[in-house]
């Protein structure tokens, strides 16, 4: 009878014994798992910066404002004229890429009159870096409002002047800005705004 005890005193040991390293390799386990499920954790120093769209910029005492971008597509129908002067002009002005319009509002936010040919709308530029210039006046012209007030003379705290210009942009282009540049008293500048194109 005693040694019977001893036997099973030994196969009760070597139960534990089993169930312990099932236990501890069951909690290896469930610990790696929950390693790999954790998000990676991010690089001391280095954060995610999300770049926002900028719509409007200031140079000097103008203040640019976006006002609006269309894709025309690949035509500038006739019957879309614009300049009353061109109303008996019916030809269509076709491309193989696109026809953008870019709308850009100045506004003189200093005290004084601005002068003549101080400010602009210059290129479209994408996200590769390409640069698109606007097309001549002449070419377009019966799809521009008939006063041309880019660079006009701008009075202080009044409502923005609008820029408007056609510009030949290809298919395969993104991330479209454009370029805006003020020049007083000798000092160039220049920014970029971002464009929201709408069909």
């Amino acid at each position: 009878m005693f040694k019977n005890t001893n036997k099973s005193s030994g196969q009760i040991s070597r139960l534990l014994l089993v169930l312990s390293i099932i236990v501890f390799v069951a909690a290896i386990i469930v610990y790696l798992i929950m390693r790999m499920a954790e998000a990676p954790s991010k690089p001391i120093g280095e954060e995610e910066t999300v770049v926002m769209p900028v719509y409007e910029q200031t140079l000097s005492d103008i203040k640019f404002i976006f006002q609006g971008a269309i894709n025309h597509g690949d035509t500038l129908y006739s019957s879309n004229i614009k300049n009353s002067t061109h109303r008996t002009y019916k030809t269509d002005l076709t491309t193989k890429e696109n026809f953008i319009e870019v709308k850009i509002g100045a506004q003189n936010m200093g005290k004084l009159n601005t002068r003549d040919n101080s400010w602009d709308i210059e290129n479209i530029i994408d996200s590769e870096g390409r640069e698109f210039v606007p097309l001549e006046d002449y070419s377009v012209s019966p799809w521009l409002p008939e006063e041309n007030l880019c660079g006009t003379l701008l009075k202080p705290a009044f409502d923005p002047t609008p820029c408007i210009k056609i510009y030949e942009v290809s298919k395969k282009s993104t991330g479209l800005k454009i370029r805006v540049t003020t020049k007083v008293d000798n000092k160039e500048e220049s920014a970029l705004i971002d464009l929201i194109v709408s069909q």
